[in-house]
Order: C-alpha cells, then structure tokens, then sequence
C-alpha cells in the first residue's frame, strides 16, 4: 500500500504566494507600458477646407461637331484623290475627281444645241414679223398667219429649253470635282483610282470636324425637374463648370459649355439628351470616345478635404483614425462625397484642423497614444511632405516617458 502525502495548509499557500510573484515579475518585465516602450509614430495632416460646389457624373460620348459622307454626284471613273487620309482638309480643297472628259462633250454639245435653237428663234421672229404686214392685206390667211405665231413661240422655248440642257451640263462638269465642304478630318478612301462611281455608290469618303467637338450625355427626367424648378425659386439660372475625365483618366485640360437640351423626354429611357461642346484644337478627343463628364456648380460650400488613401472601412461604415488633444487615437465614422484627384470631400464626420492619422495606421488602435508628425499633403498628386511635429498639448506621462 502506498501512503498519501499531504502538504501542510502553511505550505501550499506559500507555494501560491511564489508563484504569483513570480508570474508577476514576469508580466512587469514584458508589459510595453511598464518597460518603457516609445508611443508608435504616425504621420498626420490637418484637416483643410476647400470651396466644393454641388458635384455630378455622367457618363458621356463624343460626337464630331460637323460631320458629311462625300459622294459621288456624277457617274464616271475616279480619276484622282488630293489629300492624305486621316489628315486635317481645308474648307474649299479639292479632295476628288472624276474623268470630266464626257461630261466636256456634253457640255459642248449642249452649246451648239443652244446657238442651234437661238437661230431657229431668229428665223421664226422673222417669220412672224412679215407675217403681221402681209396678214391685214390678206396676203396669207389666218392659219398661216397662226402657224407662224406658233413657230415663234416655240422657237422660244426650245431656246429655253437650250438654255437649261447647257446649265445642267455645265453642273454636271462641275461635278467632276469634289470639294471639301468645311475644314475638318478626312477619313479613309473607299475607293481606289480607276473606280467607277456613281450617285448609287457607296460614299468616297468622310470628313469630320472635331474642332470643338461635342459630348452627348442623358439626363434623368426627375433630375432634370428639380433643377428647373430650383432655378425658377431662385428667379436665376444655376451655372455649372464642366469637366471631362478622358477613357484613360486623365482629366481634359479645357472647360465645356452646355450648347443643346432637347426639347422631349425620351418614353423608353426617361431621359433627356443633353450635349456639350468642348474646344479640342489638340485633336486629343476623337468622336465615339466614353468619357466621363463632371459638372459642378459654381456655388462652392466649404468641405473638408482628405486624402482618400486615409480612408478605411468597417461595418459600421468608412472611418478615418484622428489624433485628439491627448494624442490618442479615434475612430470617426465620415460621410463621404466627391472625389476630387486623390482626395474626398467630407460631408459630415470632421471638422477644419483635425488631424487625422495618414501613415502608420497599421500601428495603432483606438485609445492608443501616439507621437505624430504632421504632414502637408499635395492636393493634386496625394503625396505627403515634410516631417514636423504636431502641435497637440502636452503629453501624458507615459507618452514623455517614452519619447526621452
């Protein structure tokens, strides 16, 4: 048999009284606050205020300005071609021809025809004027006197006749040339040299002019509603700037103007085309391009401005990690609006000089004390400068102790 050992009640709890103050020493020696561990640095950036006006996207396509399908309005045999295609024409260049060689014949053909009937004419008015001195002495009788006055008449109108077979001729030949209407873009050739061409064929060619170009875009009914009436309570028609986000999202160097508002709904879409004429003497926008169109109002309402990369997301919403007076951090649910290049108009959530948390956001938590360092951020790039301390009120304790 084996005999139970049992330690004595001043025994056990001395073991316990050991180990806890082991276990203690063990926790002091590895708690960051109690070994003096530095605050975590962060980099922050002062919450600005920037003029934002009532904002909008559409999304928008672009449409030549001018634009005409070059036909052949004539039929013959393409003789040549006078420009480079998909190069810029000037109004009045001469861009095709036809042979002009039947069309010369004609015209010379239609001349003598006209002399031809302009000598009958002659004749006849002759004719006609021997007839009123015989016709009262009886010398020729009334048919023959009527006879005569209907040859006059109608070497008239043949001469008439003439006259108009030799213009319609002579339009014809000018046919043979084809001309640039306006000075624009002239696309690829359809036929080559040699071709037979006709008012039936397909067309030459296009030219196109994008020199302003246009930019066609739909508006909702409603949308469209409310702005009206707004502008009718206000007794004055809002103005807008417009701006253009190109397919490679870059933003177009040049402002837009409104130039069209039809004047329907459409019944399938509920929806109103509108249309903007942008200046585009680069050539930088080609028609059929999607753009982005963004409109603002000119009526700015001062909102704060972050970077959006200061921006995360939980379930409760997007939030941003501000730096308080005590240098500890907090979470602040933001309402977001515009984006505007790499930064996010705040609509609600921050207020002007908050100083919210941009780099080292892996690094800390909320109720945490930090040392931050404020940055300047570059509005137009998002990049952040300069390493300066951020004038916050003292520290605590804690954070001094950390920081010497």
């Amino acid at each position: 048999m084996q005999t139970s050992k049992k330690l004595p009640l001043s025994a056990a709890i001395a073991t316990v009284i050991t180990l806890a103050a082991l276990s203690g020493c063990t926790d002091d020696k590895n708690s960051p606050s109690k070994a003096g561990m530095p605050a975590p640095s962060v980099s922050v950036v002062a919450v600005g205020l920037e003029p934002v006006g009532e904002y909008q996207e559409f999304s928008a396509r672009t449409d030549a300005s001018e634009s005409v399908d070059l036909r052949a309005r004539v039929e013959g045999y393409l003789e040549n071609s006078n420009f480079t295609e998909g190069q810029t024409v000037q109004k009045g260049q001469q861009l095709f021809a036809i042979d002009p060689a039947p069309f010369k014949a004609a015209l010379s053909q239609a001349k003598a025809a006209l002399g031809s009937a302009r000598a009958e004419e002659v004749r006849a008015e002759a004719d006609l004027k021997r007839g009123r001195e015989l016709f009262p002495k009886g010398h020729i009788s009334q048919s023959d006197f009527d006879r005569l006055v209907a040859n006059e008449a109608q070497a008239s109108a043949n001469v008439e006749s003439a006259k108009a077979q030799l213009e319609s001729s002579t339009i014809n030949l000018s046919y043979t040339k084809i001309y640039a209407p306006f000075s624009g873009l002239i696309g690829k050739e359809t036929y080559s040299n040699g071709s037979l061409v006709g008012p039936t064929s397909e067309p030459l060619a296009e030219l196109i002019s994008i020199n302003p170009i246009y930019v066609n875009f739909q508006v909702n009914e409603s949308a469209l509603l409310n702005h009206n009436q707004r502008n009718l309570a206000q007794g004055s028609v809002t103005s807008y700037d417009i701006s253009l986000q190109m397919p490679n999202g870059m933003e177009y160097n040049k402002p837009g103007t409104f130039d069209f508002t039809d004047v329907k709904v459409d019944e399938t879409t509920g929806t109103v085309d509108v249309r903007a004429t942008f200046p585009n003497s680069e050539k930088l926008l080609l028609p059929g391009m999607y753009v982005t169109l963004m409109i603002e109002s000119t009526k700015k309402t001062a909102m704060p401005l972050i970077p959006q990369y200061a921006v995360q997301e939980n379930q409760q919403g997007r939030f941003v990690l501000v730096v308080n007076q005590d240098n500890k951090v907090e979470t602040r649910i933001v309402k977001l609006g515009r984006r505007i290049g790499p930064m996010w108009a705040v609509t609600s959530g921050l207020q002007a000089d908050e100083k919210i948390i941009v780099s080292g956001l892996q690094k800390v938590r909320p109720g945490v004390t930090v040392k931050p360092q404020l940055m300047s951020v570059n509005r137009e790039t998002g990049t952040l400068t300069g390493t300066k301390p951020a004038q916050t009120s003292a520290a605590t304790p804690s954070a001094t102790k950390g920081a010497q």
